[in-house]
């Protein structure tokens, strides 16, 4: 199952960008995948809503938009800055 792989892969790219710190603070994390990717999305969201409903993060999900192409992209990573 190479869905985990790639869903290990997109939380690693979310620590990157928000920092180890920042991980409680994530509230979603967005990703584009084409249906060309050679991916099975649901098992990619399946393996994602685990690993970011899980410490570090606990209270992220994953927003997976599907496209016609062959993408495989983080889009964006929303967190919460405290603010109203």
């Amino acid at each position: 199952m190479h869905e985990l792989s790639i869903a290990y892969d997109i939380c690693r790219i979310t620590e990157e960008h928000v920092g180890p710190a920042g991980l409680a603070s994530v509230l979603e994390v967005g990703v584009e995948v084409g249906a060309r990717a050679g991916i099975e999305i649901d098992s990619l969201e399946f393996c994602l809503e685990a690993l970011l409903g899980a410490p570090p993060f606990g209270k992220a999900v994953p927003k997976i938009e599907r496209l016609q192409g062959d993408e495989l992209r983080v889009t964006y990573v929303e967190v919460d800055d405290g603010g109203p």
